[in-house]
């Protein structure tokens, strides 16, 4: 009997279709574009960071970045074809990433109080931060001799993590696009945005330009991120630069309602977020997808006071707003179950690519042509798959060997650091590559470091700062196959990544340490770093306290009767929804709602997916999954755009010097 089609998921398979030929992507003009962010959007973002707490000119700046560069190259009479964009995208997103950012939380933190306060800045390694007698403090430099082995670290974590995220990702890329054919439904936002830049780079005449649809639409989407975006970003941003009191017309960066519910739903966080991205990510996602998460979530709104009433919530109490009923609800049940139910997706992954595996041996013995899916794409850039293994393995000891160094080979510490290694990590970067390629959502197993490390009996603070052989390559999977939809060989980015090491290792540090000479950091020239940075940090020792050898509530947050409870359940809704027929999409939408994730932007979510499946689908057809991605990169464009602008304004209205008469 052939395999049951699900009919959405090849519908979101087919919606971007693969070009026939891959072209070769990095050029001088990605170099150039590289150096331009690193020179210009690097110290803005550092500097407005410290001072607003807002990143989000990064993904402005990448737009700008592209878009400045096409049309340059149009006054130079050359046109960018799909895959330089690409490229160029890439790595102005790339290069924002700042690795050497937390050389200032270091030097901050090992002088801080809270540090001192907990007993924990005598303990921290060289390899975090010189100790506070150290001259480069007065000097307020990173280019002391202190300073080597903090730096050091940081490149050998940089290249090696670059090294991994890429080949791995690559790995996982090829076993869940290929071999198991999932459609990615995320993935043509980002694509329809550069196909949208390439097509009016390529329309030189009226005619061609009539006719170049993705353009129009995508203006469409970011006229709404910029209307938008002036009332949810742009008011309470400049009203909070000109009064000191932003005024809100959304609440950012969501309204809460736990504490007037917590009568009648208690232990359920509840609330909503007024981001329209969130309607346009519904309408992007698949709608059963959307429907399963809905259902996931009315499955905790009822469990959760259930378990409340019979003593397994014990921690909740009234008054506890959305983070804290989160925080809580997780240590006393939904760490482990969360655990069990990543346990589960990848079972249920592993079958159904044993599954494909069998079906495609019965194909081939009973004489049919089958193309082996391992097998490389021709033009495309593929890598053996050995090479991939290599890699995994060699990255994976570097990484265990380094860090065994460091702390004087802990055996408890050097059993974690195998088991997150070469067990969890392949296990959760699976997981989330499924989910990521079915449901186009990511799967978190929160402070699972923080107990590996606490029930590995290490006591000392040094085993925080090693080097973890812990990772998702997960997320990657939809960066590669964007980069397949663009018709963009894979080679290119490898050499785009290659030339961006280097340019990222530089920049970073140099402008990191040209802000701290400007001021100490933080102090009242960072607003947002002096108010946050002491708060973070102690809610940063409390982890880190953990293995001094007091008691730690994340010894309780981990139990195995949970974890095989959340497995079993996992198992069993997998097997039984896929015995009945159920839709891909619903099932995975279903186990991620079951996982407490952040209630707020569900409801939203659904509520897109609702108006885009039964109005504009109804009213425009297959074409509105065509349109919709293209509108909501262009609604990401207007909003960071518009962010940018007002951190700008922010900046100069700070930078303002009052003369005293």
């Amino acid at each position: 009997m052939p395999p049951r089609v699900d009919r959405e998921l090849e519908e979101f398979r087919s919606l971007t279709e693969v070009p026939s030929s891959f072209e070769e992507g990095f050029t001088w003009s990605s170099l150039f574009g590289a150096l331009f962010i690193a020179l210009i959007m690097v110290p803005g973002a550092i500097y407005m960071g410290l001072l607003a707490g807002t990143h989000q000119i990064g993904q402005a700046a990448t737009w700008v970045t592209v878009i400045l560069f096409v049309e340059v190259a149009k006054r130079a009479h050359r046109y960018l074809n799909r895959s330089e964009i690409f490229v160029l995208f890439f790595m102005a997103g790339s290069i924002i990433a700042m690795p050497f950012h937390g050389l200032l939380w270091n030097q901050f933190f090992v002088r801080s109080d809270p540090a001192a306060a907990f007993g924990i800045a005598k303990d921290l390694p060289a390899w975090f931060a010189p100790p506070p007698e150290s001259t480069s403090y007065a000097q307020r430099s990173f280019f002391h001799w202190d300073w080597l082995p903090v730096i050091g670290l940081i490149i050998f974590g940089t290249f090696f993590s670059q090294l991994s995220n890429m080949v791995l990702g690559y790995g996982l890329f090829r076993l869940t696009s290929d071999v198991e054919r999932l459609p990615f439904p995320m993935a043509p936002i980002g694509v329809q945005g550069v196909l949208a830049l390439a097509e009016d780079a390529e329309a030189k005449d009226a005619a061609a330009a009539e006719k170049v649809w993705r353009w129009r639409v995508f203006s469409i989407g970011g006229a709404l991120g910029l209307v938008f975006g002036a009332v949810y970003l742009g008011i309470p941003t400049l009203t909070g630069a000109m009064t000191g009191k932003p005024i809100q017309i959304f609440p950012i960066p969501f309204s809460d309602f736990t504490a007037t519910t917590q009568h009648y739903l208690p232990a359920v966080a509840t609330g909503i977020a007024w981001d329209l991205g969130n309607l346009l990510i519904g309408m992007v996602l698949p709608f059963f997808a959307m429907l399963g998460s809905f259902i996931g979530l009315l499955c905790t709104i009822v469990a959760n006071p259930f378990l409340y009433r019979h003593g397994v919530l014990t921690s909740w109490t009234p008054g506890d707003n959305t983070m804290n009923t989160l925080f809580k609800n997780n240590v006393d049940f939904y760490f482990s179950f969360q655990i069990g139910i990543a346990v589960a997706i990848a079972i249920g992954g592993f079958a159904t690519v044993l599954r494909q595996i069998r079906a495609r041996r019965a194909a081939r013995a009973g004489g049919e042509a089958v193309p082996s899916a391992l097998a490389p794409m021709a033009g495309r850039g593929d890598i053996r798959t050995w090479l991939i293994l290599l890699v995994y393995f060699a990255v994976t000891a570097i990484y265990i060997l380094v860090a065994g160094f460091l702390i004087k080979w802990h055996p408890g510490v050097m059993l974690v650091l195998v088991i997150l290694g070469f067990v969890y990590t392949p296990v959760i970067s699976y997981v989330t590559a499924r989910l990521e390629g079915i449901a186009g959502q990511v799967v978190e197993v929160p402070f699972i470091r923080e107990a590996s490390l606490i029930l590995s009996g290490y006591r000392g603070v040094a085993c925080w700062f090693v080097p973890i052989p812990i990772a998702n390559y997960g997320g990657m999977t939809v960066f590669y196959r964007q980069c397949e939809l663009t018709g963009t060989r894979f080679t290119s980015i490898w050499k785009a990544n290659l030339i961006l090491y280097p340019i990222i290792i530089v920049s970073s540090i140099f402008f990191m340490n040209f802000v701290w000479g400007l001021a100490e950091v933080p102090s009242a020239v960072y607003p947002f770093a002096q108010r946050m940075w002491e708060f973070q940090a102690q809610n940063t020792c409390i982890v880190y306290s953990s293995t001094l050898g007091e008691y730690s509530i994340f010894e309780e947050a981990f139990s195995w009767k949970i974890v095989g409870v959340g497995t079993g359940f996992g198992v069993s809704l997998f097997a039984g929804l896929s015995a009945l027929g159920a839709p891909t999409f619903l099932i995975y939408g279903l186990i991620r709602g079951l996982g407490q994730t952040m209630p707020h932007s569900i409801l939203p979510q659904f509520i897109g997916a609702l108006i885009g499946r039964y109005y504009f689908q109804r009213r425009l057809g297959l074409r509105w999954r065509q349109y919709i991605p293209v509108v909501t990169a262009g609604f990401m464009c207007g909003m960071g755009l518009l962010a940018t602008l007002c951190i700008g304004i922010t900046f100069l209205s700070k930078a303002i010097i009052q003369l005293p008469f």
